[in-house]
């Protein structure tokens, strides 16, 4: 049987590639340019599905998914939570004391203070995570380092001299998974997610009429995110997600509120929780207090 094929923005090894590989076992993984290239693969049978970022737990959002999923035309369904873990990488036979530069993604580099001011290494940007570990590679310098993931080590044949090189040990990358066709998910799933794109109209209190609505219903709101569109200050479009299905008594009528209110409304996605939302939920609830036991030691 041919595998099936999840296509991703960056280089063989980045983050997204490893995203792939975790999320989707067994499949091949294509690698794209950009995020548009991304898209047009699943458009052209190229691949079933796209793992397309959306935002970083210490970055925030990724801004070209904004532009791009309203006119995508694919459903999302599924997420992936990605733990990003940099590692320092060069070549075979090069130890920490021959390091000069290290080479990295922009983001990246951001993420990797502590590293550069204890060894004092000279920071050099890239465009990629991945391709700074494939130029690394193909120079064979023992002063070149890059910062990427085990996978781009692995790929590109190079030595790891220090994992976890990271500031924040929380730094996770949230992803759509996106694909032309989706399975209807029953009304009765358990943990699912909805994600929406809204347009409000431009008079007083119309957003906070949307979100009232799912207020008074008890829906969990778990992403509110805004952008312009089309150059205009005056009309604001709004990617959200949500706990439950569409067709659930609670977040239907939040919908319909949201729907009256609105310029405009589309769900892009209906798809379950991710495995790792769902133990976050769990260690969340696991850590809250147990206000009757306090009371009573109290």
């Amino acid at each position: 049987m041919t595998p099936k094929t999840i296509a991703f923005q960056g280089r063989p090894g980045a983050y997204s590639d490893l995203a792939c590989r975790t999320a989707r076992p067994g499949w091949k993984t294509l690698p794209c340019k950009t995020f548009a290239d991304t898209i047009t693969a699943v458009h052209e049978g190229k691949a079933d599905q796209a793992m397309l970022a959306c935002e970083n737990s210490l970055a925030g959002r990724v801004p070209d998914i904004h532009t791009l999923l309203p006119n995508a035309g694919l459903h999302i369904v599924g997420e992936h939570f990605q733990r990003v873990e940099h590692c320092l990488m060069a070549i075979h036979g090069a130890q920490l004391e021959d390091i000069k530069r290290v080479h990295t993604h922009p983001v990246a580099m951001g993420q990797i203070h502590t590293l550069l001011k204890t060894y004092n290494f000279t920071p050099v940007i890239e465009f990629d995570t991945a391709g700074a570990a494939e130029l690394v590679a193909l120079w064979n310098k023992k002063e070149e380092a890059a910062v990427a993931s085990e996978l781009a080590a692995e790929l590109n044949g190079l030595n790891i001299l220090k994992r976890n090189v990271e500031d924040a040990a929380h730094n996770t990358t949230r992803f759509y998974i996106a694909a032309r066709t989706t399975d209807k998910l029953s009304v009765n799933t358990p943990d699912v997610m909805t994600t929406v794109l809204f347009e409000v109209k431009n008079t007083p209190g119309a957003l906070y009429k949307v979100l009232g609505g799912f207020a008074t219903n008890g829906i969990n709101m778990t992403r509110l995110e805004s952008y312009m569109t089309a150059g205009s200050f005056a009309a604001t479009r709004f990617l959200m997600d949500v706990e439950g299905h569409p067709e659930d008594t609670h977040l239907s009528k939040a919908l319909a509120e949201l729907e009256f209110f609105s310029e405009s409304a589309n769900i892009l996605g209906v798809y379950q929780q991710s495995p790792f939302r769902r133990q976050m939920k769990r260690a969340l609830s696991d850590a809250a207090p147990n206000t009757t036991t306090d009371a009573i030691a109290g």
